[in-house]
Order: structure tokens, then sequence, then C-alpha cells
């Protein structure tokens, strides 16, 4: 049967991130991608105008509907945007225990904020312990921890607050490096870094692409290796034709067809 995954974020009208960046990196990886919107938001590669969020009610419903269905073999989170909608995300987790990705979302590329200030606490204390692993880049593991120590030690902060692994992703960094701390042991990945104007869905990519790998049963340190690499791929196949701002990502070599 073929792997089974599904994005719970939000919607990019640009399609660059969120859900539309999730669901072609699954494609990629070899999984089947689902998806529960929690947001929409009014979005191009220069800015976020608008984000409207979906009622709760009606994410479980399609997290539901899904899972009683097509069924789920791992998920990942992108934007949750709310307390309300992380609750809700999180109770459905608590009945369906499975391989999950936390990419804590927090400010998108363009500097606007995609998870609000009361939700923070909730995304720590509800989602993070359901987590296989929590994939926070650079600055959003500095804002989560409230310090600018170095990867390892966010990456120890953030299990001390309850994530049982976490990877740091390294595309903020001065080094090409995502740190993986996991059954407390370290773990570097390196990557190859390319100097673009497209790397906007770089995040979600590698979150989608790790929990894809999930999916098909591989390690978590493997997972970790393989989204790393997606990534880093995606950014130098990036679209920096596609608007005038930060140019999306290409996971699929879209370009090359």
């Amino acid at each position: 049967m073929i792997p089974r995954c599904i994005t719970i974020a939000g919607s990019d009208s640009g399609g660059g991130a969120g859900i539309q960046a999730d669901l072609k990196a699954f494609a990629a990886a070899g999984v089947h991608g689902a998806s529960a919107i929690v947001a929409l938001t009014a979005q191009n590669t220069r800015e976020v105008t608008a984000v409207h969020e979906v009622p709760p009610w009606f994410v479980r419903a399609q997290l539901d509907a899904v899972a009683g269905d097509i069924g789920v073999d791992a998920a990942k989170t992108g934007m949750l945007f709310s307390r309300a909608i992380i609750e809700t995300v999180a109770d459905w987790l608590e009945e369906h225990p499975l391989p999950l990705v936390v990419d804590p979302v927090m400010v998108a590329s363009s500097g606007a904020r995609l998870l609000e200030d009361d939700a923070v606490e909730v995304l720590v204390g509800r989602l993070f312990p359901l987590a296989t692993v929590v994939t926070p880049n650079l600055h959003e593991a500095r804002a989560l921890v409230g310090s600018d120590a170095p990867p390892a030690e966010l990456a120890e902060a953030l299990v001390d607050l309850g994530a049982p692994a976490v990877l740091v992703t390294g595309g903020h960094g001065e080094v090409s490096t995502d740190h993986l701390f996991a059954g407390g042991e370290h773990y570097e990945i390196p990557f190859e870094r390319h100097e673009t104007a497209a790397t906007h869905g770089s995040g979600c990519t590698h979150s989608a692409t790790l929990a894809a790998l999930l999916a098909r049963g591989k390690s978590l340190f493997y997972a970790a290796r393989g989204a790393a690499s997606a990534a880093s791929l995606a950014v130098a196949q990036g679209l920096e034709e596609i608007g005038d701002g930060d140019g999306p990502v290409d996971v699929l070599g879209v370009a090359a067809r």
C-alpha cells in the first residue's frame, strides 16, 4: 500500500509554502498526501495580507474524514495559528497516536506572525509531547527557549520542555548543518547551502519530507538526512522568477520539465 501522510497546516494562496508546499513534498517523497487546513492566508511572495481561521470543528471534521476512509501513516503540523486550533488538533492526535512531525511555524518568511501570542504555551504544552520530533529553525528555537544559545543547547532545552526529539534546522544559521538531538544523543546533519532568492517554503518542504519518510517506515535519523537533502535540492531548483519577493522552492523540479 502507498504510505499516507497528512499535513495539518495553513493554506498559502501563492502556492509556495504551507499546505501547498507540503503536498508537493509528499508527492516527491513517494507518499499519498492529504490535508486538514486550519487557516487560509492571502499571501504572495512579498507578504501575508490576511488570515482567515477555519472553525475548530471543521478542522476536526477534516481529520476524521481522512482517517475514517483513507487512513494516516504519519502526520505533520505547520501553521496552527490559534490556541483553539492547537487544542483541537492535540485532542485528535491524542486519540490517534501516530508518527508526528511538529514544525512550530511562528513567523512567515515575509515577517508576518502566523501564531498568536497566547498559543505558544499550548503549542509547547499540548503538542510537543505528542511529537516524534519537533523541527524549529534557528529563529524559532531561540524564540521558544528565550536564548541565543547554539543549536545543541537549544535542542536540549526544547527536549526539557517536553519534546521527545528535536531537529534544529540550519537554513538560518552560519553553518550548513541541521542539529538532531534524540535519545540523549546529538547528531550533525550537513547539507549543501545554495545562494538563491527562492527559499520560500523550504522549512515546510523539510518537515513534510521528514514526515513522509517516517510514514514509509524509515528511522528518524534516516528521515532527517533525507529531509535535509530534499530541502537543499528544492532550494537549488527554486523558482526565482516567480513573484517579486522570495520565490518558491521547487521540490518537484518543475522548471526542468
